[in-house]
């Protein structure tokens, strides 16, 4: 009795704290609570079974008992394998499930599986080892999805959920070999609930370091964006002062373009998340706009091919800009040409120009460049798991190629 009061309050115990847990997604926290109220009613008919065995003297209850305990073991290790998969079981877990449900229920009409005689003495038949099986394929299904889905956690990680499954290896071969009729619940039974609490363990670890990291990169995205939103508007105002002395009617222009781009684009300018590539589109538009009244030399082109899908604020609008000031503001004829296009799965945006070019390894004079397109890749990295690539040739020109995968998630 001691044995299944210490395993009642332990699942009780771990039931409140997955209640009011608030690193659990939601999916997770449901089969959770499953999970532990399947292992719970397991504890319940293994000590249901035992007082049938020892104090009463009923076959048939027992037998029907006994074929809850056998369907419910494998089920609890399904349920684990549920958990850790990102998506639903494969039907042949669920197959197997239902194979060793089907094989147990004959013990309703025969001893195939095992039956329980009138002097209430248990007899496996030759199926009786089904649920044993089922259960060791799971189990190495189970270990399959946790090396899959958590291999690239630090390997000391690794030490609950291998724990985990020795302790469950060698509770079924001691209920293989060993059988003591006082026991009030299996070897695997007490297993099961005490692998439940260091599985939550484990996978409350896992969604705290998740939930960090998540806070980390929101916190590195909130600091790039401070750093570059000054950045533009200090420019867009020096370049008004200056029009404004030379030439009022251009000033006006630029005035007019520049209160467009705070209409349009403050929403975008004040979020972390990603937008509509056409607003970033205008955004790069308006500051090229701008630039170009300013600097009679230069030229913008676009050929855009590609517009759907979102793209972090402020990160082609900084690469055109890097092109105007360090590339082709010098030159008797400045071209800078965007373009878009979709390629086997990927949108690829291209900002090339006619430049000065600069040493890609060695940034020298271009140092403040090179920090824009690092941050602008930083964030094409970590919020679309995309890429940027940057070739330039001294005295020839700066192309850059952002690529963005098309089935990324925002």
């Amino acid at each position: 009795m001691t044995v299944l009061f210490i395993l009642i309050m332990q699942l009780a115990g771990l039931l409140l704290a997955v209640f009011i847990d608030p690193y659990i997604l939601k999916r997770k926290r449901r089969l959770l609570i499953e999970t532990i109220l399947l292992v719970l009613t397991l504890v319940l008919q293994n000590y249901t079974e035992y007082r049938l065995e020892t104090e009463f003297s009923l076959p048939f209850l027992r037998i029907v008992v006994g074929i809850f305990g056998y369907c419910v073991r494998p089920l609890a290790l399904a349920m684990f394998c549920s958990i850790f998969d990102k998506q639903k079981s494969p039907k042949a877990v669920w197959i197997l499930i239902l194979i060793n449900v089907l094989i147990h229920l004959t013990a309703l009409f025969c001893g195939v599986c095992f039956t329980i005689d009138e002097d209430n003495i248990f007899h496996r038949g030759p199926l009786g080892f089904t649920c044993h099986i089922v259960s060791a394929i799971l189990l190495i299904y189970l270990i399959y999805l946790t090396l899959r889905e958590y291999r690239m956690v630090r390997k000391r990680d690794m030490i609950i959920p291998v724990l985990n499954a020795v302790v469950i290896i060698v509770s079924v071969i001691l209920d293989s070999v060993i059988y003591d009729e006082k026991a009030p619940a299996s070897f695997l039974t007490i297993a099961v609930a005490t692998v439940s609490v260091f599985y939550y363990i484990w996978l409350h670890m896992q969604f705290v370091r998740e939930h960090e990291e998540d806070l980390k990169a929101r916190q590195r995205i909130q600091i790039m964006m401070s750093q570059i939103q000054p950045h533009f508007l200090y420019n867009t105002i020096a370049t008004l002062k200056a029009m404004y002395k030379k030439d009022p009617d251009q000033a006006a222009e630029l005035t007019e373009y520049f209160g467009t781009y705070l209409r349009q684009n403050l929403d975008s300018l004040s979020t972390v998340g990603r937008i509509p590539f056409e607003k970033e589109l205008d955004h790069t538009r308006i500051y090229a706009n701008i630039e170009m009244v300013r600097f009679e030399n230069i030229e913008v082109h676009y050929n855009i091919e590609d517009t759907n899908f979102t793209i972090p604020p402020l990160t082609l609008q900084p690469i055109v800009e890097n092109a105007i000031r360090h590339g082709v503001r010098i030159r008797e004829k400045g071209l800078v040409k965007v373009c878009t296009a979709y390629e086997n799965g990927w949108h690829e945006i291209s900002v090339s120009d006619n430049g000065v070019g600069f040493d890609t390894q060695n940034p020298g004079d271009s140092e403040g460049m090179h920090i824009g397109l690092k941050n602008v890749s930083e964030r094409i990295e970590q919020m679309c798991g995309g890429t940027v690539n940057v070739e330039s040739r001294k005295g020839e020109g700066t192309t850059v190629v952002i690529r963005i995968p098309d089935n990324r998630p925002e």
